[in-house]
C-alpha cells in the first residue's frame, strides 16, 4: 500500500456489476460529520495550528474498519419536523448554504451537533443563544447520551429536557461527499468544522471506535502518505484543506468560502481498465485491470 487510502477488495467486482447494469445504486442517506478543532499553541509558536479530533473505526467493523474518521452519522427523521431550540443563522440561511430544503437543513445541522455529542461527548448548545454548556459529564448526562444513541430520545426532546439551545453559529459547513454508487450503504455527507467549547473535553464514548486522537492535520496527512493511518478519500481531503490555518477560529471563519459542490466517485471503462476517480481529486484515482484486482 503506497498510502493509507481505504480501498476494500470487493470494490472492483461491484464496479464491474454497476457498469454491466447488474447493480442498482442504493439511494444515499443524508448524514453529517464534524471536524472538531482545538488550539495547542500561540500563533507563530513551534507546533502552532489547531489539532483535529479523530476516531479510529473499530477494526471489526465491516465498513471501513480501522480507518480514521470524524464523529458523525446519519440524520434522525424526527429532526426535520419537530421544533428545535435554535440559535445562529436561521434555517433558511442553512438551507441556502447546504443546497437542501429547510427541513432537511435543520435535520443535517441537528445530526452534526447530536453525533458530536454522542461520539465525542462534546455538545454545541447552551442555556441561552450566546452561551455554551461548560460541562457534560456525570451520570445523568451519560444516561441522556445513551438514550440519544439508542434513538429512545430525540434531539429536540433532549434540548427541551435540558433547557438548551442548539448553537448553529458554532458550526461551519466545509464539504459535501456522496458515497460511490457501487457501495451497498450510501451517505450524502456534509462535513462541518467546529471549535471545542471552553470547559468541555472529548471522551472516547463511541461504540464504533476503538481509539481517539487529537492530531495536527498536517501530521495526520503525512502519516496517511506513509501508509501509517488508514483513511477514506473525504477524510484525507478535508485534512489537507484544514492544514495552514493558524487557529481553530481562523479555520471556522474560513468555512464560508469552502465549496459545497457534492463530490461523487465515478467509474468508467477505458483501454482495458476500470478507472475509479473522484472529480477534482486526482490523488484518489484507481486503475483496475478488467481481468484482475486493484
Amino acid at each position: 500500500m503506497a498510502n493509507g487510502q481505504w480501498y476494500p477488495p470487493e470494490w472492483p467486482d461491484r464496479i464491474r456489476a454497476l457498469a454491466a447494469g447488474e447493480l442498482t445504486p442504493a439511494p444515499p442517506r443524508q448524514a453529517a460529520t464534524v471536524m472538531l478543532l482545538r488550539d495547542t499553541a500561540a500563533p507563530g509558536a513551534t507546533g502552532a495550528g489547531p489539532e483535529v479530533h479523530m476516531l479510529r473505526r473499530s477494526t471489526t467493523m465491516a465498513f471501513a474498519g480501522g480507518a480514521y474518521a470524524y464523529p458523525g452519522g446519519g440524520v434522525d427523521p424526527r429532526d426535520d419536523d419537530h421544533h428545535v431550540r435554535w440559535a445562529g443563522p436561521p434555517r433558511t440561511a442553512w438551507a441556502a448554504r447546504l443546497g437542501v430544503a429547510e427541513a432537511a437543513a435543520q435535520a443535517i445541522v441537528c445530526a452534526a451537533v447530536r453525533e458530536t455529542y454522542e461520539e465525542a461527548g462534546v455538545l454545541l448548545a447552551g442555556p441561552t443563544p450566546d452561551t455554551v454548556i461548560a460541562d457534560t459529564t456525570g451520570d445523568d448526562w451519560e444516561a441522556d447520551r445513551v438514550a440519544l444513541v439508542a434513538r429512545d430520545l430525540s434531539f429536540a426532546e433532549f434540548l427541551d429536557r435540558r433547557g438548551l439551545v442548539l448553537r448553529s453559529d458554532l458550526l461551519g459547513a466545509w464539504a459535501r461527499w456522496i458515497t460511490p454508487e457501487f457501495e451497498p450503504r450510501r451517505y450524502d455527507t456534509f462535513f462541518f468544522v467546529a471549535v471545542l467549547p471552553e470547559g468541555q473535553r472529548t471522551r472516547n464514548v463511541s461504540t464504533e471506535a476503538d481509539r481517539t486522537v487529537w492530531i495536527h492535520p498536517r501530521q495526520a496527512a503525512e502519516r496517511y502518505d506513509r501508509g501509517e493511518l488508514l483513511m477514506m478519500p473525504p477524510t484525507i481531503s478535508t485534512l489537507r484543506h484544514l492544514d495552514g490555518h493558524a487557529t481553530a477560529a481562523e479555520a471556522l471563519a474560513a468555512a464560508g468560502a469552502q465549496d459545497l459542490a457534492p463530490v461523487l466517485a465515478r467509474a468508467r471503462l477505458e483501454d482495458g481498465e476500470l478507472i475509479l476517480s473522484w472529480p477534482g481529486h486526482d490523488e484518489f484515482t484507481k486503475r483496475i485491470p478488467t481481468g484482475g484486482t486493484a
